[in-house]
């Protein structure tokens, strides 16, 4: 066997629109996306390109934000948190073929909890999604959501 030298690449952050009072800790990951101000991403996070996080959101440790997802402002994103936009609908990966790529849309102070996997779905404003719950549905009705697949155990109406 020859052996061959790898090719090493490095984490960075590069190409990020950013708002006032980003903190960002490395090894990160993060490049061409959108953070709004006061975001905070841990340590050991992707965040990749075309990501849009809102305002005052925290992405904690070992999160992955793939492409096409949008978070909405003052949310929190627990360690381990894993986003999809590949449901390999044509029978296995994309690989890279974006049109077969789908979307996710986090509304406004929604709290993920460690180690959900949310696929490409809807999540409304004022939702709680539980620790390792698997979002497979749009969610519409705020309330608390755990569980594979992630339901509703309650709803709460969110303070005014």
């Amino acid at each position: 066997m020859n052996a061959q030298r790898p090719q090493l690449l490095s984490a960075s952050v590069r190409d990020v629109s950013c708002g006032a009072g980003v903190r960002i800790v490395e090894p990160s990951n993060v490049y061409e996306c959108t953070l709004g101000e006061k975001v905070f991403v841990g340590p050991f996070c992707e965040i990749q390109k075309g990501v849009v996080i809102g305002a005052r959101t925290k992405v904690q440790s070992h999160s992955f934000i793939c492409e096409l997802v949008e978070i909405g402002d003052d949310c929190f994103i627990g360690h381990g948190v894993v986003f999809i936009n590949d449901l390999f609908s044509a029978g296995g990966p994309a690989n890279g073929e974006r049109a077969l790529w789908k979307r996710t849309i986090v509304g406004n102070r929604v709290s993920i909890g460690s180690n959900c996997t949310i696929l490409p779905v809807s999540i409304c404003s004022d939702t709680v999604i539980g620790a390792g719950a698997v979002v497979s549905r749009d969610i519409d009705v705020p309330g608390v959501y755990a569980g594979n697949p992630a339901r509703r155990l309650r709803c709460f109406v969110p303070k005014s």
